[in-house]
Parts: structure tokens; sequence; C-alpha cells
């Protein structure tokens, strides 16, 4: 089954929880901290295979995890960093992040790899929070969450010339007679239901991919019969060849058919038609097919017309050769432009608050990243631990949005499922 486009929720692990402990061994005068901090959790990372052609592997994963790194230890020892968990996808994958609509990676070469989600950080161990002014702190702290996030990994098949055409105008049997890809060929609508590649080969030994893209039809880019599945691996191709009937079998109009193609494809992705094209004018070998070419030729001028028949391989060998030459003079682009990949803006300055604060009834509810992060990475074992978040509170300016709102002593504060006392 070709599986082109899936939607994953990741979890990356949780850093490992940081030790508090002292030493204490005879003979040793104030022996002082000795906990050490906790390891990375694992990070996710997608790696291509290049032994892979579809996402099927990952069609019924909708949530990947990764796992939380070791705990630190007493006597110094630091906890192992988790193990990263591998994803491989075939290459032409784009990953993109649905939160805000930027790509993280699109893998292209078989040696490309991304961590779509960074694991936590290893809680510090007391022996990292000693300072001259407390050479024995009695906390440590929790790991970092690991990083979450939904992405949408999509497979846009790496091809350099793609065809295109309304159903049973010949791509399959074209793309047989070219290459060994074996598509499975009848006289109905949509006999193909997925792309097709194939590698050709020249006469003079110039190689390059071809993909069959099906279901064109009418209103494909709106969503109708299968066009809108597949019209995003066009998106890589370097050449647009266009297979027109020019026997009109179907009763349908050669230009007309060249026409509504041209309107989905531009419907889809305006660039998409900047790139080369070609016309193949197949089914030449049937009755009307010479009269219907000259009436055609008329009517389209901006673009070379090769007329062939993939039935009997009339002219085939003559277009291989076309677009070759053709190849050779265009080089491969980046299918995104830089402001649409996320390691862009990654250090854009932030100008929002880094907290909210609203009333739910009785109780004021603190939300943001950074202070949910804070909480979680407390461990309110000791009051030593219990007042230093209260500080970072107080630095983060809560203690004083909250004065500002009107909080007064003793309402009740929560963050997450935690609830805190409000003091003045």
């Amino acid at each position: 089954m070709f599986v082109d486009e899936v939607i994953l929720e990741l979890q990356a692990g949780d850093g490992g929880n940081g030790c508090m402990a002292f030493r204490r061994e005879k003979y040793v005068e104030m022996g002082g901290p000795f906990g050490g901090n906790g390891g990375r959790g694992s990070n996710i990372k997608f790696v291509v295979d290049e032994g892979l052609n579809t996402l099927i592997d990952l069609r019924y994963k909708k949530v990947i995890k990764g796992n939380k790194g070791v705990n630190g230890e007493g006597k110094g020892k630091h906890g192992a960093n988790a193990t990263d968990v591998v994803v491989r996808v075939p290459a032409g994958t784009v990953i993109t992040d649905l939160e805000s609509g930027l790509v993280i990676a699109d893998l292209t070469e078989k040696t490309d790899e991304v961590i779509a989600a960074y694991g936590g950080r290893g809680g510090r161990g007391n022996i990292a929070f000693a300072t001259r002014s407390n050479p024995a702190p009695a906390f440590a702290e929790n790991g970092e969450p690991g990083e979450v996030r939904k992405v949408k990994v999509e497979l846009k098949l790496l091809a350099d010339v793609g065809l295109v055409g309304l159903p049973s105008v010949g791509k399959s049997t074209f793309i047989s007679k070219i290459s060994a890809a074996k598509p499975k060929i009848a006289a109905y609508h949509f006999t193909t239901l997925s792309p097709n590649l194939g590698v050709v080969k020249t006469k003079d030994n110039r190689s390059f991919v071809v993909a069959d893209l099906p279901g064109l039809i009418e209103g494909a880019s709106l969503g109708e019969g299968l066009g809108d599945r597949f019209l995003k691996h066009i998106e890589r191709t370097r050449v647009i060849a266009h297979i027109i009937d020019m026997s009109s079998f179907e009763g349908r109009d050669p230009y007309q058919d060249y026409v509504t193609i041209n309107k989905e494809l531009e419907n889809f992705n305006p660039k998409i038609l900047n790139k080369p094209q070609i016309i193949l004018a197949n089914k030449m070998d049937m009755p009307d097919s010479s009269e219907n070419l000259k009436k055609f030729k008329e009517k389209v001028k901006d673009v070379q017309i090769y007329p062939i028949s993939a039935l009997t391989n009339e002219g085939v060998d003559e277009v291989l050769m076309v677009i070759a030459d053709m190849l050779d003079k265009i080089e491969k682009e980046p299918l995104y432009e830089d402001e649409k990949i996320e390691s862009h803006i990654l250090y854009k300055f932030e100008r929002e608050q880094p907290f909210t604060i609203h009333r739910d009834n009785d109780t004021w509810v603190i939300l943001g990243k950074e202070v949910e992060k804070l909480l979680r990475m407390t461990r309110f074992t000791t009051d030593e631990a219990a007042n230093r978040f209260a500080n970072k509170l107080r630095k983060m300016g809560i203690d004083a949005k909250l004065r500002e709102l009107g909080a007064k002593d003793g309402d009740t504060v929560r963050i997450l499922d935690y609830e805190f006392e409000y003091r003045l």
C-alpha cells in the first residue's frame, strides 16, 4: 500500500531527575553535597532509509514516545542519557510542525537526518547548586520535560519528470514502456491508485526518474478524484510532461484536456507552471489523431509538442532524448524558501509576556510554558526548594502582576494541578 502522509504526535523523553545526597564518610569532614545530575531524555530523530518508498510503517502510529533519562545518584554519579528514538522514512520526506505551519526538515539525501523533538535535559543534583554562600544546598531538580509537538510527515516523491494528464490518456502505458515499472493497466478510469516511479535510461546511457501521477481531473486541486492526494508529488519534479490523448477516443477535446490540467496545477501551486513543460501527443496510431494534432498545434504555440504512441513505441526514444537534454540544463532547486523553514526563526525576539493570569471563580490561574516547566522541575521536598521556586516566580514578575490584578493575602493560585496560597 502506498501511504504518503501521516499525522504524528511526538513526545520526546523527559530528563532524569537530579539527586539530593550528602557525603557522610568517616574521617571526611564537612562532606557536603553529593548528588549527581540526571541524564538527558530521548530525542526523536527522523533518518532517511533508502530501502523505503512509502510511509506505511507509520500509518498506524499515532504517538511516538521517547524514554526518560536515568536519574542521578549519590556519590556524584550522573545518570546516563536515554537512547534516541530513530524513525526511518524514505528520501523525499517533509516534516512540518502543525502548530506553526513551518517545515522542520526536507529530507532528500540518503545521509539526511533531523531531530524533530528534543529530549529534556537532566535535572541538576545538589552538587550543581553549591555556592560559597550556600555550600550544602538541600534541593535538587526534576528532569526537564521532553518536547511535545504534533507534526505532519509527508512524502513528496523524488522524480525528475512528472507525467500529468487526465485518466486513460496512456501515462501508465508510457511509463511501463520506458522503465521497469509495472503499473496495472486497463481501459477504465482511475486504474492507477498510487504514483509509479520508473528509472529511465536513454540510448546514450543518461538516466532520470519519471513519476506517473494519477487521478487528475477537473477539480482535483479542490479534492475531486484522486488528484488532491498526488498533486504534491509534482512539486519536486524539474520537468512536467503532459500526456494528451490525441485520438479523442473518449469524446474529449485534446486542447481542453491540456487547459484543464494546467488549471489544476495552477490552483494547487502557481509556481508549478514556472517549470519547463513538454507535451507528448499520445495515441498517434489511432485514426483521428493526426487531424486532431493539427488543430491542437494551432492553439498551443509556446510548448514543444512531440507525437508518440506509447502502445507501439513510436517516437518514444526520441522524446526521452529531448527530456534528458532538458534535464541537463535545469539545476535542482530547494523545494521550500528559507522563511518557511523552522531553523531560520529559532532565535526570534519574543516580545510577548511569558505568562498569563486570569481569574477562575476564586482562584488565580497562571499559564505559561516557562512557569509550567519550572513547576515540573521543582521537587517540593524541602523548604529550601519551595523558597527557590517562590523566588523564581517573583523574578519573573508574577507576584507584581498578581498584586496589580488585585490578589489578596490568602488567595488561591493554581499552576497546572498544583494550588498555592498567595502571600503578600
